[in-house]
């Protein structure tokens, strides 16, 4: 059964930004969740590979990267040299997803497809088999603190049947968007196998540590 929590950074103090993943890291983080935003494709900017570079020198946790823009295969290898693990790339983003996932895959890093909450499964679902991992967002992409969107449970109920459904079809499931302690027990239930959380994790009042632990334990229980 598996439950991995991804804290994202995008909430962590930027001016504190090593003390704040150290300390993730420290509480129980399994991987760490990295925004980088172009301005274009979403109306926000952040972080580059420089960020993820710094990052690798301070954790040896996975560093799960999410491409929110325009012309992704030109940062995929840039974004792998500085310490990668895993590259996210918008179906939306690029008329060539395929290669781009491929790209990820020749240098040596796991490969995931995300779908923002308008785009059908239909649209990836011939990556399935060749993907380690997918991202839905459970809300519109471009700024952390945003209300989970409902309707969203559906759709990763729907995945995870269609992952079960195939032999070949291995992938994680991963959602980004409005995660806490409300929202996590239903993703879970519908198939979710790794939650970001963001504003839940470090703008909340109780520890890193307790948040971490609250957080995985309710979606523990709720895939039992």
């Amino acid at each position: 059964m598996t439950v991995k929590i991804a804290p994202s950074i995008l909430s962590a103090d930027i001016m504190n930004l090593e003390r704040d993943v150290r300390a993730a890291d420290k509480a129980g983080a399994d991987v760490f969740h990295i925004d980088m935003m172009d301005g274009n494709f979403v109306p926000n900017m952040s972080f580059s590979p420089s960020v993820v570079e710094g990052m690798r020198r301070v954790t040896d946790k996975p560093l799960d990267i999410h491409m929110m823009m325009e012309n992704p295969d030109a940062y995929i290898k840039p974004v792998i040299d500085a310490g990668a693990d895993t590259v996210l790339i918008h179906a939306e983003s690029t008329q060539h997803i395929y290669r781009s996932i491929d790209l990820v895959k020749s240098y040596g890093a796991r490969a995931g497809v995300v779908v923002n909450p308008g785009t059908p499964l239909e649209t990836v679902k011939e990556l399935f088999p060749i993907i380690d991992q997918i991202l839905v967002m459970t809300v519109n992409p471009g700024f952390g603190g945003q209300k989970f969107i409902p309707g969203m449970t559906k759709k990763i109920q729907r995945l995870d049947q269609l992952r079960q459904t195939a032999a070949d079809d291995n992938f994680e499931i991963e959602v980004d968007g409005g995660i806490n302690a409300d929202t996590i027990s239903q993703c879970a239930r519908a198939g979710a196998d790794i939650f970001v959380a963001g504003s839940y994790l470090f703008n909340g009042e109780a520890g890193l540590e307790k948040r971490i632990d609250d957080i995985r334990s309710l979606a523990v229980e709720a895939k039992q």
